[in-house]
């Protein structure tokens, strides 16, 4: 999440567990992918 704009307390309020991992689920990304001013952003944070 370093590359993009997202701070680690957007990330923290975010993550789940699932499993034996944790990770961001798939709806908050598309949201932050969609929303997001800069199209740049928008593609490192789909890549």
């Amino acid at each position: 999440m370093s590359i993009t704009w997202m701070s680690e307390q957007w990330v923290t309020a975010r993550i789940k567990q699932k499993g034996d991992s944790k990770c961001v689920p798939w709806r908050c990304l598309k949201y932050a992918i969609l929303t997001h001013p800069d199209v740049r952003k928008r593609l490192d944070v789909f890549a």
